[in-house]
Order: structure tokens, then C-alpha cells, then sequence
């Protein structure tokens, strides 16, 4: 198989082009508050000093999407032409706002005018049901309207944890009801002739996001909608763990020719997410030659992946997007690495744990986290860090680690238990999809969470 990249329309955000023949632009995100100007002209001079071509901030009210405009002029101030991406939920008279300073706007169909995932099954009929469409549409008109007057782009950013219980009502939770939820929000923008419009499907779980990034270009194709993708695994942890994630499902789609922009959601500061991001855009030629042959060795339900690769997180990451796609398909479930620079049992661990991100075989801990933002209501790496090192030995259990309720409850959802931040020092806890302790003083929260698994494993015994 030889590699092509999928065919999508330019796309202008800001003085940055992106899709058609342009090169696959990589971004991030800051975790600082909007409202501190200093701290964010100071994260994101971080974030393009690393090499990011585009910074998000989050823009959760009116006050911080007027801040946009004093960061913006900071930094340009500073001769930093870099376009600034504002990341809007639950509000969409804040999307109005932020349409006037920022060079785009994320918006999530999810949560832009329904209420977001509350796993509440909903009885619509056809008429009503279409009602509710058209509240999209005619909500969807000013915003429209101040994009082409200040020439901003926009970002249909659909992420799988929060999907509205209509579209969950509807479809139920599939790649056709996630499909759909983006749908509805393009066909609308194309049908008022604008087009400077990226896309976007996120999951914590791989296979959830390729399948359903796969059908998004097919159901695009058959439209004949052909805007350009932005590709993340969304809350894909941090360390080893979450650089596998992330190349395992960004990886899966790069060699297939999908992808025009890309972010690894780490859990660590976000400058950190950009090398990693340039090693599996540079990489992809590579990981296309070394998926074939790996295609070509299975035998017996096992992938063979020889690969001559001496930097170690580079292994990590090209192993990962190599296979990445052959795992998600199921075309083996056992994975051998060979390699001359490490041991036998170094390249074990490393393909137990592609497999782990390919969720075909569980034999750690598995953490989902949240790389943080401006919305992020406490310190998640401390966090993540003590809840790692109390429950390392629980194999097989699925821990989600959140720093808001954006995406946290519909993220987490197929994990044991969750721990999300529900206030300023407040913690909820959840065991599945269930909330079972309500805004615990953050400096007990963890303790509790640990005293939860406990009980639970106790009874179960």
C-alpha cells in the first residue's frame, strides 16, 4: 500500500492555511485561566516556541471570550502571527462573542443548544424531532452571520463523551448517532455557503474514534463534503501510556490518508503534546511501508513488526501507528515486536501495551485522563500522579480522571469509576456511569475514591 492523502478544501484561519495540499498543521491547547492574560500569552509563546501552528483556549463565558482579544493583542504585539482558537461549550451566545477575536472557534453540536449526555433516554416523534433541528438552525444563523463578517473559521468539534441524549435517544451510543450529530451542524454551514469549516470526532476509546472518523469521511464523500479533519484521541492519559493512545488511533487513520490536523491530548503541559505530534506527522511514510509488511506476516492471529528504531519513545510511536490500524480491525490479537536496540522484554511491555491502547488485551490499569484546560478545577497532574500510584496493581480497571463535566461523565463512561472535578476544591465520584458521592472537599477526594474501590472489591470477593 502506497500512501495518499485524502483529498479535502482549504480552509483559511487566520494568515494559516490548512487541508488541500497544505501541511498537516499541529496543535494545542492551554490549561491556563482565559481571564489571565500574562499566563496565557506566556503558555501559548510556549506552545508555538515548540513548534504548535495553532492554540486553543477555553472559553466557557462571556468575560473570558472578551479576554481573547487582550491575548490576542499580546502576542501580536510580539510579532506572533500564530491563529488562536477559542473552545466553546454550553453557551452559544459565548461562540458570538469569541467569532469577533479569535481566528476560530471550536463549537461542540453536542452541547451548542441541547443539553449535553445525561444518559436520559428521550420519546421524540418525527415532528418533534425535527422542531429540534430547526432550534439548531435558527441558533446556528447570527453565529454564522459574525464569521463571514470577521472572517472566522470554525471547528464542529464532536466529541463522543458528550453527546446530547437526543442523538443518544435516536441512534443510541454508535459511530452512526456521533456521525450524525456532525452532520446536522455541517449541512446547515454549507447550505449558508460557508466553508471555512474543519471537523472533528473524538473518542478515549481508539476504536470508537477511527470507526467513526471512517464513516464521517464516507458519509462526507457521498454529500460530497470533502472539509479537512482534525484528528485527536481525546483524554489518551499521560507518559507512555497516553504517547501510545494517541498513536495507535491518530496513527490508524494518518496511514489511511486522513488527517489534515492533528493534537495528542496529553495530561502534562501542552508544549510537551508537540513534539510528540511532529514525530507521527513526520513518521507517517515510514508507518505506511511498516504497516503493509506487518499486514503481510500475520499468521496465525499474530502481527509480526520489524522495525530497525533506536530512540526509544520513537519506537513507541511508530510500533503504535504501524499496527494501530491492524489491531483496531481485529486482523490479529497477539503482537511480536523485534527490534535489535531493546530487550525481549522491553518490546513485550511495549506491545502488551499497543494492545492495551488497541483494546484487545488489558494487563495494567487503565487510566483515562484529561490533557486539562482553562475549565480544569483542580491540579490534575498531582492528581493523576496519587491515583496512579495507589491503584498500579489493579489490573484490568478502568479509571477516569476528569477535570470538568464537559466531557468527564460521557468520556468515562465505560470505565469503573470516575473522579471529576464538579466545583472549585470539589470532586464528584462516579462508579460507572452513576454519580456516587457529590462535591467531596478536593483534599479528601482521593482517599474516598480508593475507599469506593475497596468496598467494591471487598464485596465482590
Amino acid at each position: 500500500m502506497g500512501y495518499q492523502r485524502r483529498k479535502s478544501s482549504v480552509v483559511h484561519v487566520g494568515g494559516l492555511d490548512m487541508g488541500g495540499a497544505n501541511p498537516i498543521r499541529i496543535q494545542s491547547m492551554t490549561t491556563t485561566n482565559t481571564l489571565d492574560t500574562e499566563a496565557c500569552v506566556a503558555q501559548s509563546l510556549r506552545i508555538i516556541e515548540a513548534g504548535g501552528e495553532l492554540v486553543r483556549l477555553t472559553t466557557q463565558g462571556r468575560r473570558e471570550a472578551e479576554n481573547l482579544k487582550n491575548i490576542s493583542a499580546a502576542l501580536r504585539s510580539k510579532g506572533i502571527k500564530t491563529p488562536l482558537v477559542a473552545d466553546v461549550h454550553f453557551n452559544a451566545n459565548v461562540a458570538d462573542v469569541a467569532a469577533q477575536y479569535a481566528e476560530k472557534v471550536r463549537i461542540n453540536p453536542g452541547n451548542y443548544v441541547d443539553p449535553a449526555r445525561t444518559f436520559k433516554h428521550l420519546e421524540y416523534t418525527d415532528e418533534e424531532y425535527a422542531a429540534e433541528l430547526r432550534k439548531i438552525d435558527e441558533r446556528l444563523m447570527p453565529f454564522i452571520k459574525i464569521c463571514k463578517e470577521h472572517h472566522t473559521a470554525v471547528r464542529i468539534g464532536v466529541n463522543h463523551g458528550s453527546l446530547s441524549d437526543r442523538i443518544m435517544s435516536r441512534y443510541g451510543d454508535t459511530p452512526e448517532g456521533i456521525v450524525e450529530s456532525c452532520m446536522e451542524f455541517l449541512r446547515i454551514f454549507r447550505r449558508e455557503d460557508f466553508n471555512d469549516i474543519v471537523i472533528s470526532i473524538k473518542a478515549s476509546n481508539t476504536v470508537v474514534m477511527v470507526q467513526t472518523v471512517r464513516l464521517l469521511v464516507q458519509t462526507m464523500d457521498a454529500e460530497d463534503m470533502h472539509y479537512p479533519l482534525h484528528l485527536g484521541v481525546t483524554e489518551a492519559g499521560e507518559g507512555e501510556d497516553g504517547r501510545i493512545k494517541s498513536a495507535v488511533g491518530i496513527g490508524a487513520l494518518l496511514t489511511e490518508g486522513i488527517g489534515d490536523t492533528i493534537r495528542v491530548s496529553l495530561s502534562e503541559e501542552p508544549e510537551c503534546e508537540i513534539p510528540v505530534a511532529r514525530k507521527l506527522v513526520d513518521s507517517i511514510e515510514e508507518c505506511v511501508l511498516l504497516r503493509a509488511q506487518a499486514e503481510a506476516s500475520i499468521k496465525e492471529d499474530t502481527v509480526t513488526l520489524n522495525i530497525n528504531e533506536a530512540d526509544w519513545e520513537t519506537l513507541q510511536l511508530k510500533a503504535a501507528m504501524a499496527v494501530g490500524a491492524l489491531l483496531i480491525d481485529r486482523k490479529a490479537h497477539e503482537l511480536v515486536i523485534h527490534n535489535p536496540f531493546f530487550s525481549e522484554e522491553q518490546l513485550t511491555t511495549l506491545a502488551d501495551a499497543i494492545l492495551q491502547a488497541a483494546r484487545i488485551k488489558f494487563t495494567k490499569t487503565e487510566y483515562i485522563s484529561c490533557p486539562g484546560c482553562g475549565r480544569t478545577l483542580y491540579n490534575l497532574q498531582e492528581t493523576i500522579a496519587r491515583i496512579k500510584k495507589a491503584t498500579a496493581d489493579l489490573v484490568g480497571l478502568k479509571i477516569g480522571i476528569m477535570g470538568c463535566i464537559v466531557n468527564g461523565p460521557g468520556e468515562m463512561a465505560d470505565a469503573d469509576y470516575g473522579y471529576v472535578g464538579a466545583g472549585p476544591g470539589r470532586i464528584s465520584l462516579y462508579r460507572q456511569k452513576v454519580c456516587v458521592e457529590k462535591n467531596i472537599p478536593e483534599s479528601e477526594a482521593v482517599e474516598h475514591l480508593l475507599a469506593l474501590i475497596e468496598k467494591d472489591r471487598q464485596a465482590s470477593s
